[in-house]
């Protein structure tokens, strides 16, 4: 029969697994939202540099257009903020299933390694009791006469 630590090991190596997969889902949470984040920062950039633009003799249409296209920046960028509350709530979950799975596998591995010490100390203890048994029915040491 296998000893309670190793039966245990493949589990351990599940959680393990599991774990870093959430990490690496987590790291890319991490990456989208920051992709997010330096695209609104672009789009307000655009919008300050193009709305920045001085007015003066440039035809009504021209400047209608240009308000219009202004516009749509700023819907774009209310949409981009969206995205990144979107973005931000998923990182939130895959943060908090990284953390689930690797308290999991921590408390397994703390599970394994009570198990492991359980069982030195029962080996050692049945070694005790042989080498105590041992020398019970070891014949006494003769004594010379002389």
């Amino acid at each position: 029969m296998k000893p309670r630590s190793q039966s245990l090991l493949p589990a351990a190596e599940v959680a393990h697994r599991k774990s870093e997969e959430a990490m690496q889902h987590f790291g890319a949470q991490q990456s989208r939202l920051s992709a997010a984040e330096r695209q609104l920062a672009e789009l307000r950039r655009y919008r300050e540099e193009y709305a920045g633009h001085a007015d003066g003799g440039v035809p009504a249409h021209l400047l209608q257009n240009r308000r219009h296209f202004v516009d749509r920046i700023d819907e774009a960028i209310s949409q981009q903020i969206h995205e990144i509350a979107r973005r931000q709530r998923m990182l939130d979950l895959a943060s908090a299933a990284w953390r689930e799975a690797l308290a999991r596998e921590r408390a397994l591995e703390s599970v394994i390694e009570r198990a492991s010490e359980r069982e030195r100390t029962h080996e050692e203890r049945r070694e005790q009791r042989d080498i105590d048994e041992r020398m019970q029915h070891r014949a006494p040491p003769r004594t010379r006469h002389t």
